[in-house]
């Protein structure tokens, strides 16, 4: 489907088979061809065909809309369509919406003169944005109150499989029209992996959500949030929707239905109000979510109101059908009686007769031809069930090779059974090798061959040859069409993360003792990696989940590599920061490069996790984000350090050692790369062979500016005077170094 062109004549003709401007003369469309359907818009009528509405006469002063839909071969992933007739009513606080006044880019676009062109087509992902045409004042200066502001608009989403949904779009208010750089695929059109969390961007937006990121720690598939300058939500709320008596009842964002929203922010009270119903519905009395948030600091004196969206390779419609917007008021009601049906596809009964009569007809004949084609066909899919990538590049990494025969019955074919967890690169299966008999895991990810993945088998090999007690060993791959199958040691008891946030038998509930064993364990794992092996390597995904458990429960970092290994890959399920919320440094998320220092401040908040007994992000009652280690800093700006250790372990009140490891989480994700200690620092710190700084509040309070300098004079009289603060070793295009 392909939108083409729009025009709106004040008055208009047609004569054989072309659309002429009465006023001037010109053709507007010419000439009308065959596979084209017209959406004729006439005063309040909407007609769809292949030619104009039937006129005796020249029609004065009412606007024509004429939307072309292209029968076209590619089909783009995305499409906003706003469908209203009449004439458009707007000014510098709101307006109702109608085509001639709006601006699209991304997946579509509306020109100046008012044509559609169609910018995007060949996509197999796309981003749409469609923005009101003029800036709207939300501010009387830079410093004061955003004024309250009303927006009601219809919509519908369509997946191309209802079983599965992907991606959202969302409601945005935003500096620009054109959401620059926005990524495909994913960041809901809004962001990509470079700007997300951006405080520059002054960008706020109401998601519809249809995928639960866990990364994103997304609530559900089916829900609502306010997101500030980046998509990790604020807020979220279940979508829904309040009957008459006050009863939550269940809402399908992804329904293919017709659903009204209305946002309205008081720039008094500071309160956000959605409220979300069917089409037919009026509306609810009691809002689906009421947070309160002063929107003042995100917003400039003018901004651009519109909607955003992002889809890939699980396809789906987003559509907007009408829309009000007003500052300082109330937006104007829609009414749905004119709101245009979505484009359901309904399957051709006369096609699936066809299809019938013809089964019917051949059904003999493949009876006949089939006995003679089973023997080949069981010959075939057992050569292509075990058929393998091998290259000719491949052959000096023999040693770390594996077949896949041998795995898929070491893994009894991959079945759920035998299915260990999920992580962010693919699944991890349990397996016990044929022929020794001996225990492993294996991880398989999901990956395209390309250009990268040589580099990557051998840093595979590289990686193969680190042996450590504390890393998990990687026994080898194995290579099958778009799969990697990467082979570990079997660890018993599994991921730290499980006995950490999903075990209720107080019996296994981690002891302080343990979780301090644990805490040097992962030490001096990263210790081996950036300072004692022959080449720098950066973990670049320290998280609870990465730190497996051997039958004695000492602790084993693994899965090191792998986030540089997303980048050449599909769409990871983790950042394309290479990394996991919550232990992302901010310079990272500023810069994009990994480095030890980055490195380091996961293992601060890792630190965090493990000594609070939560996870680096979550949500609070009100569902406001918290993250932990900014958490924690709290805390002990407040004197109230010892609160923050897991409730669990009340018990145990080693207080000295328990405020030690916060101390040492707190200083390694400190916001400053230069103030953290390497590594082998951090082992002094644990095994008390080295106090901690005497004046820890100065060493907390430090701070730098986005330029890298220190904030104050005193923070750099003191932080001249660290001694233990190690320069980080960058690593972007490997996680393998040649140097520190």
């Amino acid at each position: 489907m392909r939108w083409d062109r729009i025009c709106n004549a004040a008055a208009y003709k047609v004569n054989k088979k072309t659309l002429w401007c009465a006023s001037n003369n010109a053709k507007l469309i010419t000439p009308l061809t065959k596979n084209t359907r017209y959406v004729w818009s006439l005063g309040s009528i909407n007609k769809i065909s292949t030619h104009p509405p039937h006129l005796n006469a020249n029609i004065q002063n009412i606007p024509l809309h004429l939307h072309l839909i292209t029968t076209s071969p590619m089909i783009p992933t995305l499409l906003l369509l706003l469908l209203l007739a009449g004439a458009v009513s707007g000014d510098t606080n709101g307006f109702n919406f109608i085509f001639p006044n709006s601006q699209l880019d991304g997946v579509i676009e509306v020109q100046p003169d008012g044509q559609l062109l169609h910018t995007n087509e060949t996509l197999m992902s796309g981003v749409g944005h469609t923005f009101y045409s003029r800036p709207l004042r939300f501010k009387t200066n830079s410093s004061g109150d955003a004024y309250s502001f009303s927006t009601s608009f219809v919509f519908g989403i369509i997946p191309e499989n209802p079983k599965y949904t992907f991606h959202g779009m969302t409601f945005a208010i935003a500096p620009s029209k054109s959401v620059i750089d926005a990524s495909s695929s994913q960041h809901l059109g809004l962001f990509n992996r470079t700007t997300d969390g951006n405080e520059s961007n002054h960008i706020v937006a109401i998601e519809l959500d249809t995928f639960k990121n866990l990364e994103l720690s997304d609530i559900d598939s089916n829900h609502i949030g306010l997101d500030i300058n980046s998509v990790v939500s604020v807020y979220a709320k279940t979508a829904g929707f309040y009957d008459n008596n006050g009863v939550l009842q269940n809402l399908t964002l992804a329904s293919s239905q017709r659903i009204r929203a209305w946002i309205e922010y008081d720039g008094v009270s500071k309160q956000l109000n959605v409220t979300l119903a069917p089409l037919h519905n009026n509306k609810p009395k009691k809002p689906l979510a009421s947070w309160e948030k002063d929107l003042s600091p995100y917003l400039l004196e003018e901004m651009f109101v519109g909607f955003t969206s992002a889809t890939g390779v699980l396809l789906q419609t987003f559509y907007v059908l009408a829309w009000s917007f007003q500052i300082n008021g109330k937006a104007q009601e829609i009414d749905v009686s004119k709101i245009p049906k979505l484009p359901i596809k309904n399957k051709s009964k006369k096609l699936k007769h066809m299809v019938l009569a013809l089964g019917l007809s051949t059904s003999a004949l493949l009876l006949i031809s089939l006995g003679s084609f089973v023997g080949i066909f069981l010959f075939v899919k057992r050569k292509r069930k075990f058929a393998e990538v091998l290259e000719s590049w491949e052959v000096q990494y023999g040693p770390h090779r594996f077949r896949y025969k041998d795995l898929y019955k070491a893994t009894k074919g991959f079945k759920e059974s035998e299915l260990l967890g999920k992580g962010g690169f693919g699944k991890v299966y349990k397996g016990t090798l044929p022929e020794l008999g001996v225990h492993v895991a294996v991880k398989k990810v999901w990956h395209e061959s390309g250009q990268g993945m040589k580099e990557f088998v051998a840093e595979i090999a590289t990686i193969g040859r680190l042996r450590h007690p504390n890393l998990v060993r990687l026994l080898g791959y194995c290579r099958r069409k778009g799969e990697l199958f990467l082979v570990y040691d079997y660890m018993p008891n599994l991921s730290l993360d499980n006995l950490l946030f999903n075990s209720n038998d107080s019996a296994s509930i981690l002891t302080w003792k343990q979780r301090v064993k644990i805490i040097i364990d992962v030490a001096e794992a990263l210790a081996y990696l950036h300072e004692q092996w022959v080449e720098v390597i950066i973990h670049r995904d320290i998280k609870a989940s990465n730190v497996l458990l051997d039958a004695e429960l000492n602790a084993k970092l693994g899965d090191f590599g792998l986030a540089r290994f997303s980048d050449n890959g599909s769409e990871a399920k983790t950042t394309h920061l290479a990394g996991t919320l919550g232990y992302i440094a901010p310079e990272l998320a500023r810069k994009g490069k990994a480095t030890t220092g980055t490195d380091i401040f996961a293992f601060g908040a890792f630190c965090l996790e493990v000594g609070c007994g939560r996870r680096p992000v979550e949500l609070q009652g009100n569902q406001e984000a918290v993250i932990l280690v900014d958490w924690v800093l709290d805390c002990w700006f407040k004197g109230e350090l010892l609160s923050a250790i897991d409730k669990r372990l009340q018990h145990e009140m080693d207080e000295e050692d328990m405020e030690m490891v916060l101390k040492i989480g707190l200083l390694c994700s400190h916001s400053v790369p230069a103030v953290r200690p390497s590594m082998s620092q951090v082992l002094k710190f644990l095994k008390k062979e080295e106090p901690l700084p005497e004046d820890f509040d100065c060493v907390l309070e430090i701070r730098e500016d986005y330029s890298g300098r220190l904030g104050d004079a005193s923070s750099s009289a003191y932080f001249s005077q660290i001694q233990y603060s190690t320069a980080s070793a960058p690593v972007t295009e490997s996680f393998i170094s040649s140097g520190r």
